[in-house]
């Protein structure tokens, strides 16, 4: 008697004493792909044994690569030369990579696009023999996956899918309700080729969750970066029959739930189909976005109001026009005003970087000015678009600029761009030179360097997963009293570099300073110095990374006030409030003129499914953690979020202990430019 074994054997782990019925299943799972002669009278533990030794010997055969393998056979038909994709060059031996292309992208990314290769899709093939003797039908279906941002699709510990396998990204053909393709093979004993195409869009499972009035908003599920796999499942007719309507129709659900394809057939009972291939390309394609700096910048009437505004300062790659609507990758970005952002301010215009104003400047000013001189003002944002931003084409770069201030003006503005095309998880790099922060004397500038994600926005179609706990936080700007619901679509992962002490306080910390009293007859009594916990580190500036996780109590080691977080040989410091805070924070110093003084510096931030890294460095291979939290301390976001980069002023109350108080800081004298020169997100 010969029994029949399929691929990808090795997938779900085998209990060391299995049951009974365990043991039955497994035999019966040995009904697959290749032909080999095996006596079923032998002992459970030598079929065990057996198929340990087949599944390495088939995963051995290079199966695994994503380039043809050996033939794949079964009772009716054998399968051989699977290219998952045809028309697009590698560019090592193991790595396919594909940019994502941002041009005339609004209504969601394709992968790939139509100046890509020709008609805008992948061309796959295979090789099918039928090894009847008669005519046969047989059918075919092609799904991809993202595998660098995915939950495993087998819980060990239950022995089930995972739970939160679906919300991995995957799909099939964009007509969801096309299931298997039929083909019919003569029995010639010879292969014949199957040629066919696909493509990698948004919303690929045709969720009415992203459809409003009758439009498919393919990008507010746009595709993930990262790598992808291929799986081809062929079926014979009987076995069709057998596939649930949910795996035909990716579309469909069962009991709810969507259920991936890839546990199906991995896992789950697409295993003991008797006369089906499956075979599963890994890596076949690698996504990268990488948008062109240089390709504008676009003026949203939204972000200004949505009233009349100057457009003075509109040129080719700034403001408003159809090309810039299409292809430019980013936006302006407008910083929300806090009204606690209001300031009694010193009233001196002064150039703290260039003039090296001292810290007896700073502390001569802080005392000497009475209550009826100083400026009351708020943070300002830009009032006149495109005056403060500027992309580059030549270059291919952004440049950002906190503009200076004249007397009777007196303003502090915040200055940013936003990206404008929204994409879930990817580690997020930018090569950048901003401002620095400390001038020689080591006295701070009051700016606040930051590079974060924010969400898309949008409600119901970008909620985040529920907090079945006690919900989250309804709003990101209410206060302790603010109600929980169960699910919002607010989201933000921060680097915000300034000088601030990286303390990680309880609710009752106090970080205090010595009063001065303007007293301009004895020196000591208003040219204080700093406690030696500030001077100790004067030309450090502290990198803070914070992920808002609206408050979700729902990870098992939630906590309040400051927690360790072991990670990779270094600990971190989480900091929370209260139990109502909506953000966690960890804080590390670093050298201002390391970051910030030289041509330029890389910061990412490494957003995964359980996990977000920020790393910083002088370059891509040379990059060293600086924070790191998981699901087991704080709720990571599942939606879709934008990227901005800013040099913002803070209200200095929102970090107790910070040496240099924001009303006591000059007024800009110059402008204070930042360059942005890459983004590449993988």
């Amino acid at each position: 008697m010969y029994i029949v074994l399929k691929m990808e054997l090795n997938k779900a782990p085998l209990p060391l004493i299995p049951s009974p019925q365990e043991r039955g299943r497994q035999v019966s799972f040995l009904k697959k792909c290749i032909t080999l002669p095996i006596r079923t009278n032998l002992s459970y533990s030598v079929q065990l044994f057996l198929l340990l030794f087949l599944s390495v010997l088939i995963t051995s055969c290079g199966n695994k690569t994503g380039t043809s393998g050996p033939a794949l056979s079964c009772e009716m038909f054998t399968v051989q030369n699977i290219h998952p994709i045809t028309n697009w060059q590698p560019d090592s031996v193991s790595n396919k990579t594909i940019f994502i292309d941002y041009d005339n992208a609004n209504g969601g990314f394709v992968i790939p696009s139509a100046k890509q290769v020709k008609e805008g899709t992948f061309t796959f093939d295979f090789e099918i023999k039928n090894n009847t003797a008669s005519p046969q039908k047989f059918y075919y279906k092609l799904y991809y996956q993202n595998e660098s941002y995915k939950f495993p699709e087998y819980d060990s510990a239950t022995g089930k899918e995972h739970t939160l396998a679906e919300e991995n990204f995957y799909g099939s053909w964009e007509n969801t309700g096309t299931a298997f393709k039929e083909i019919t093979v003569e029995a010639d004993n010879s292969f014949h080729t199957i040629h066919d195409v696909f493509r990698m869009a948004g919303n690929p499972r045709n969720e009415e969750r992203y459809i409003s009035n009758g439009i498919n908003n393919r990008w507010q599920r746009n595709p993930r970066v990262g790598r992808y796999s291929v799986l081809l499942a062929v079926v014979s007719s009987t076995d069709l029959t057998a596939v649930p309507v949910y795996i035909k129709d990716i579309h469909q659900k069962q009991n709810g739930h969507f259920i991936t394809p890839y546990y199906y057939y991995l896992y789950g009972d697409g295993r003991q189909l008797k006369n089906s291939i499956v075979h599963k390309s890994a890596d076949v394609i690698k996504v990268t976005a990488q948008p062109n700096l240089g390709n504008g910048i676009f003026v949203n009437d939204n972000s200004f109001g949505g009233k009349e505004f100057d457009k003075s300062h509109y040129c080719a790659t700034c403001g408003q026009d159809s090309n810039l609507y299409r292809n430019a990758p980013f936006q302006q970005f407008i910083n929300y005003v806090d009204a606690s952002t209001k300031m009694d301010n010193i009233p001196v215009i002064a150039d703290v970087l260039k003039d090296n104003y001292s810290k007896m400047d700073y502390n001569w000013n802080k005392s000497f000015y009475t209550k009826d001189e100083l400026i009351p003002t708020i943070i300002q944002t830009a009032k006149h678009p495109c005056q403060t931003v500027y992309s580059d084409p030549k270059e291919k770069k952004i440049i950002i600029k906190n503009p200076g201030t004249t007397y009777g003006e007196w303003k502090k503005e915040s200055v940013g761009v936003i990206t404008r095309h929204g994409l879930m998880y990817g580690k997020y790099r930018v090569k950048i030179k901003m401002t620095e922060l400390l001038n020689k004397s080591n006295v701070w500038n009051g700016l606040t360097n930051a590079i974060w994600l924010i969400t898309q926005g949008g409600g119901d179609w970008n909620f985040r997963r529920n907090c079945v706990k006690d919900g989250y936080m309804a709003t990101y700007w209410g206060g302790p009293d603010d109600k929980r619901v169960p699910a919002v679509d607010y989201t933000e992962i921060d680097f915000e570099i300034l000088k601030t002490p990286p303390y990680c306080p309880d609710n009752a910390f106090p970080p205090l300073y010595k009063n001065t009293v303007a007293d301009n007859k004895n020196v000591s009594n208003w040219n204080t110095a700093l406690p030696d916990e500030i001077t100790n580190t004067d030309d450090k500036i502290t990198v803070a990374c914070t992920n808002w996780d609206m408050a979700c109590s729902e990870p098992k080691n939630f906590g309040i006030g400051c927690n360790s977080v072991p990670y990779n040989g270094q600990t971190y410091y989480a900091h929370r409030w209260d139990k109502n805070y909506r953000a966690l924070t960890e804080k590390k110093e670093e050298n201002d003129d390391e970051l910030f003084a030289g041509k330029f510096y890389y910061f990412e931030i490494d957003w995964r499914p359980t996990e977000v890294i920020w790393r910083i460095g002088p370059s891509p291979d040379k990059m060293r953690e600086v924070g790191y939290m998981n699901d087991k301390i704080t709720s990571i976001a599942n939606n879709q979020m934008l990227l901005i980069i800013t040099q913002e002023y803070h209200n200095t109350k929102w970090w107790p202990g910070t040496p240099y108080a924001q009303d006591n800081i000059p007024f800009p004298a110059n402008d204070i430019p930042g360059e942005i020169y890459d983004l590449t997100i993988e």
